[in-house]
């Protein structure tokens, strides 16, 4: 074998194992973007599943709070509505505005306990209260591990290379789910 032909197939080897590299790096790329749209709407999943067990236990609370609060007839029927309209939503816009919603409703709820202290003594009130923070703290940290995936993935999508294997598997950016400007408020209760 010649001189020059040896050349030519290490050459040859060298831009066939280059190749290979670059399909194997390009696979791994792909396959990076589509694991983080998954880990989004997997996360989106567990922040609905504290969202419904949320839904659940308003009910409850609902009818306990309404013996000592019936005045405040309002709360209830925006309750009812967030809820109705969160169950109906189309998309996750949708269904984070009706979250936001409930979470108004909700706020002025929870200060009527302030308001009545034999609300305060019931026991199942506090019960279903006690139930409620603690889904109300997994929604906060369900909603934190959601933004954090999306801000990976959108960080990700916005790198040069991102944008294309992006683009090639079709993977949108993701929606942070924020706070609406007139949540940031105080609520406030007037009687």
């Amino acid at each position: 074998m010649g001189k020059g032909l040896k050349i030519v197939l290490v050459i040859l080897g060298v831009l066939v194992a280059l190749g290979i590299g670059i399909a194997m790096w390009g696979m791994g790329e792909y396959n990076k973007v589509v694991a983080l749209d998954e880990q989004i709407d997997a996360q989106w999943a567990q922040v609905e599943n504290q969202l419904k067990r949320r839904f659940d236990l308003i009910p409850n609370l609902v009818e306990i709070t309404k013996g000592y609060a019936k005045h405040e007839k309002e709360i209830f029927e925006n309750l009812a509505k967030a809820r109705t309209q969160y169950f109906q939503a189309d998309g996750r816009g949708e269904k984070v505005q009706a979250a936001a919603g409930f979470e108004r409703a909700l706020s002025r709820l929870l200060m009527l306990q302030e308001q009545y202290p034999e609300l305060k003594a019931n026991e199942s009130f506090l019960k279903l209260h006690d139930s409620l923070e603690g889904t109300e703290n997994r929604i906060s940290v369900e909603r934190r591990r959601y933004n954090e995936f999306v801000k990976i993935l959108n960080t990700y999508r916005r790198t040069v290379l991102g944008k294309f294997f992006a683009a090639f598997a079709g993977v949108e950016a993701a929606e942070y789910f924020e706070v609406a400007e007139e949540e940031q408020a105080v609520p406030k209760i007037k009687f």
